[in-house]
């Protein structure tokens, strides 16, 4: 896919495969570096995934052999100085950090350069494939600014603070095996399969019952953020109103007719 002469500040490219919300981050010729113009189409792709009813997850990837070499800056510093919002209100956030937050799964495709922003999108995807050629970093400490993208909060998570300082205080780059190590990524493989391998798992979530699906990232995103109890809590009520749902039925029928269930997220 080429990028158009029409959009020197980069794109977000969206469409559908069945239930599935692709999106693709479209500036090659600058190593996918993010504008603000593509922060507010990846927030608008995001919102559009979330408000359509049709669509079960999403997968975000690259247009070319990197993922990004993260933020143009020098577009984003007067945004920064002036303390103006890039996500417009109302937007999902894909970061998810932000109300309104998503409940749909996202799977990434991360491949080659994976800077910064992009290393961010990684921690924030509910699945991240990772390709071997993969070079990570979150090198704003070297810049004079800090990461506001999750980092600070999800590599601790993950990898714990010692790990999470290591990087996060240096700036240093880190590989796919190191982000597999570490948990930041759940898999790699070669980068001309990274996409495949990607869309292969966000068609296993979209076969799943909708419902379910985002019932299970609810209650794990409430066990990190709220803490276990209240995740534990919420266990009974959520099994009673899934057991009602028209997809329990099929999932049960389904079972007992030895055949693959048709959920329609109802």
């Amino acid at each position: 896919m080429a990028e158009s002469a029409d959009n020197p500040d980069g794109r977000i490219v969206t469409e559908r495969d069945g239930h599935i919300f692709i999106m693709r981050i479209d500036r090659p010729h600058k190593l996918n570096g993010f504008t603000p113009k593509m922060f507010r189409e990846l927030a608008a792709a995001f919102t559009e995934m979330e408000n359509d009813p049709e669509i079960r997850v999403g997968l975000l990837c690259p247009v070319g052999p990197h993922f990004t070499a993260g933020l143009d800056l020098p577009k984003f510093t007067e945004l920064m100085q002036r303390g103006e919002v890039i996500i417009p209100d109302g937007m999902i956030d894909p970061f998810d950090l932000r109300e309104p937050r998503r409940t749909k799964p996202v799977v990434i495709a991360v491949r080659g350069i994976t800077f910064t922003v992009g290393t961010e999108f990684s921690l924030a995807a509910d699945v991240a494939v990772a390709g071997t050629d993969c070079r990570f970093n979150q090198i704003e400490v070297k810049r004079g600014i800090m990461a506001t993208g999750g980092p600070t909060v999800r590599m601790v998570e993950r990898a714990g603070f010692g790990n999470a300082m290591a990087l996060l205080l240096t700036g240093d780059e880190f590989d796919a095996e190191t982000a597999l190590r570490l948990n930041f990524v759940a898999k790699v493989v070669p980068p001309e399969q990274v996409i495949d391998e990607a869309l292969a798992i966000a068609r296993r979530i979209a076969a799943a019952a909708p419902l379910a699906v985002m019932a299970t990232r609810r209650n794990a995103k409430m066990a990190l953020e709220q803490g276990r109890h209240a995740a534990i809590a919420e266990f009974d009520r959520t099994n009673r109103m899934l057991s009602r749902t028209e997809d329990a039925a099929e999932g049960v029928a389904a079972f007992r007719e030895k055949r693959e269930p048709n959920f329609k997220g109802r």
